[in-house]
């Protein structure tokens, strides 16, 4: 499984950007996926995470209400929809599958919260200037 994200950019404080991860498999619907990023200095973090069909997404607090994930199974795409964007959200983003439609969204989520992926993607940078 492959899984590539790309979409970054550099967005003002208040703005908003999509990004996007591709995942290279013709079973890539039955993944789930979870978007991570890392600031400069600081370790990897989960920002959110969606269940293989789309029909379950979680969140980490810091980012609720102003990010929204979402999938195209179709198009073999998971989103992440970034709005009013801060300065605290400057970092390369990661995407990464997080076991199969075989896993209760539950386990998923506790999977997410521990960075127990199965494949990583690469990295888009994000800047959020002031």
């Amino acid at each position: 499984v492959q899984l590539q994200a790309y979409g970054g950019g550099l967005v003002q404080a208040g703005g908003s950007l999509r990004i996007s991860c591709t995942v290279s498999d013709f079973t890539s619907d039955v993944y789930a996926v979870g978007w991570f990023r890392q600031a400069p200095g600081k370790e990897r973090e989960g920002v959110s995470c969606i269940s293989y069909n789309g029909g379950e997404t979680y969140y980490t607090n810091s980012v609720k209400g102003r990010f929204t994930i979402s999938r195209d199974n179709a198009k073999n795409t998971v989103y992440l929809q970034m709005n009013s964007l801060k300065p605290e959200d400057t970092a390369v983003y990661y995407c990464a599958s997080l076991g199969s439609n075989y896993d209760l969204f539950h386990s998923i989520i506790i999977r997410f919260s521990l960075m127990q992926v199965d494949y990583w993607g690469n990295g888009t940078q994000v800047t959020v200037s002031s």
